[in-house]
């Protein structure tokens, strides 16, 4: 058996938050504006209208995803609030870590097949990875599978549409849930991404400190199954 195919995972492993407005600002700027919803309500309506409603509905723009996290807090605000509160989310940006380029485009010139496999709806994301994008066969969002990543059935969506086997493709992620015991259970191989250097007893196949000594472990797995 040979790898055929890398799963990157998105926050935390490709991209960080540059710019953020956090739910206390989206809270005391609505407070200010006359509108009684706190920052747990309003982290609480973002994170289902992120984890229920983007798989569902598919929105493509700040516009509408915001419109729906208020309809959700059974809000309506007037034109002026929702102008300035979707203008604070669209100031919002991601970047790319220091040695996701690398890391993707050795990745690609391994002869491997690529994706980004997140939750994150796409309109959130995809100006941060155009320096990349060249080098990235598939981006599956929740849209494209219809739920979550942590609903093993992202992943079996992926490895459909990649066109490969579980045992074929390697999922290089952040998180010890998401990106490592969910695609172990499915017989793929995982690299759990720790910047932080923080998981000193976790028990997974592989832990490294940046993406240039993942796409090293992809060699050498890749070289040990070749034989």
């Amino acid at each position: 058996m040979v790898i055929k195919a890398v799963f990157f995972d998105l926050v935390g492993t490709l991209v960080y938050s540059k710019r953020a407005v956090s739910f206390e600002d989206a809270s005391n700027y609505l407070f200010d504006r006359g509108y009684d919803v706190s920052p747990q309500q309003f982290r609480a309506s973002w994170l289902f209208v992120v984890f229920v409603d983007y798989p569902r509905y598919c929105f493509e723009s700040w516009e509408v995803f915001i419109d729906r996290v208020l309809s959700r807090l059974g809000v309506e605000v007037d034109d002026e609030t929702f102008r300035g509160l979707l203008g604070m989310f669209e100031k919002q940006e991601f970047a790319l870590y220091p040695d996701s380029f690398e890391a993707v485009s050795g990745v690609k010139k391994l002869g491997l097949k690529t994706a980004i496999v997140t939750t994150t709806p796409y309109f959130m994301f995809y100006k941060s990875i155009e320096p990349v994008r060249r080098y990235v066969d598939y981006i599956i969002t929740g849209c494209e599978v219809g739920c979550d990543k942590s609903n093993p059935r992202m992943y079996l969506k992926a490895l459909e549409l990649v066109g490969v086997k579980p045992e074929e493709c390697v999922v290089v992620g952040d998180d010890v849930q998401l990106d490592v015991h969910i695609p172990k259970k499915l017989g793929m191989y995982s690299i759990l991404l720790d910047r932080r250097r923080s998981y000193k007893d976790e028990v997974v196949d592989v832990i490294v400190g940046d993406l240039g000594e993942a796409v090293r472990v992809i060699v050498e797995l890749s070289s040990q199954l070749a034989y």
